[in-house]
């Protein structure tokens, strides 16, 4: 059930309502997303009743998994399940939805206890993340739609993904592709880049991976390095050396 009221939001919310390129409908939501157990635990000792963001938060975790799932499955169409969990795990971890917090200053927003906000809660991975889910919560709840939420959320996790795919912490297709082809003698492996597309802050890059001057494989993401890797991992498929 969604709570009662629609008062006006003070300027600092309306800010934030901004960033999220979304304005709420009903207001109570989005500050019941920013209000910790801290802060609804002082009000209940004053005898003053106010829920907290927990709920909304168990809501929001499963919006975001969702939407993450449902971009990696359709983008990342080579991929095996495998790969696709992998990543997935680290673009949603505390850690990541932390960052996308920052990126929105969400810790202004939060209302915290007393003593929370003393030993610096606002800025606490623990807390933002949580805050950060309930946030998706609420705004699917007060919008209807799956694509508001994904609106917002896509640019955050497109480059928390395309971080992670450069990472060490995930297979490097190119150094197993190059394995493959130096053991033939005079065989060339190059990465070319044969196009770009969509505006600076969200471009993306077309890679194909040639042997001898022959495309094996194909690939794009939103940096050349990432385009490479995926370019490398299709060529493997042609080797039969597709990933485990």
């Amino acid at each position: 059930m969604r709570p009662e009221g629609n008062g006006t939001l003070p300027r600092s919310l309306s800010q934030l309502e901004s960033k999220l390129g979304y304005t709420f409908k009903n207001k109570d939501l989005l500050r019941l997303a920013l209000t910790h157990s801290s802060y609804a635990n002082e009000l209940k000792v004053k005898n003053m009743a106010h829920a907290c963001n927990e709920r909304l938060e168990f809501f929001g975790d499963s919006i975001l998994s969702f939407i993450v799932s449902d971009y990696l499955y359709n983008r990342y169409v080579s991929n095996q399940e495998g790969d696709l969990t992998k990543i997935r795990a680290a673009v949603v971890c505390e850690k990541a939805l932390a960052r996308y917090a920052v990126d929105i200053c969400l810790g202004e927003y939060l209302l915290l206890g007393h003593g929370e906000d003393l030993n610096h809660g606002r800025e606490r991975a623990s807390i933002t993340s949580d805050a950060f889910e309930a946030l998706l919560g609420a705004m699917y709840i007060d919008s209807g739609s799956i694509d508001t939420v994904r609106t917002f959320l896509l640019p955050h996790i497109v480059r928390e993904i395309d971080t992670v795919r450069e990472t060490s912490s995930f297979i490097d297709y190119k150094t197993m592709l190059q394995q493959i082809v130096q053991q033939v003698e005079g065989e060339v492996l190059e990465y070319v880049l044969v196009g770009e597309s969509g505006p600076d802050h969200m471009k993306v890059f077309e890679i194909e991976a040639r042997l001898n001057s022959n495309v094996i494989g194909k690939g794009s993401a939103r940096s050349k390095r990432a385009a490479e890797q995926e370019a490398a991992k299709q060529a493997l498929v042609l080797f039969g050396e597709g990933a485990k």
